[in-house]
């Protein structure tokens, strides 16, 4: 399993938290690791609305566990490695963080 390559503070072993603990999805996008998002086009295009503003721009995606919560986020980073977003949040990464790894 990769992990995130960006630096966030030091981990026991010299690693940074976030490649201990969390996965960049938009890497994961880029190397075929996900899997194609079927039928959430509008709920990421929302996202992709709330992230765009200037003010107010966090997005919180809340429900039962299996109702698509991730796949809106991986949806969404494939489709910041499509540029398919707006120039604001082209080059946006994407963490998924780990909790049961905490």
């Amino acid at each position: 399993d990769r992990r995130a390559r960006a630096k966030s503070g030091e981990g026991g072993d010299g690693a940074s938290a976030l490649e201990e603990y969390a996965r960049e999805l938009v890497v994961d996008a880029e190397r075929g690791r996900l899997d194609p998002v079927i039928g959430r086009e509008e709920e990421i295009r929302r996202v992709v609305e709330i992230l765009s503003r200037r003010t107010k721009n966090n997005p919180c995606l809340v429900g039962e566990p299996g109702v698509g919560k991730t796949a809106i986020v991986e949806g969404l980073a494939q489709r910041i490695l499509a540029g398919d977003v707006p120039h604001s949040l082209n080059g946006t990464r994407i963490y998924s963080l780990d909790l049961a790894a905490l």
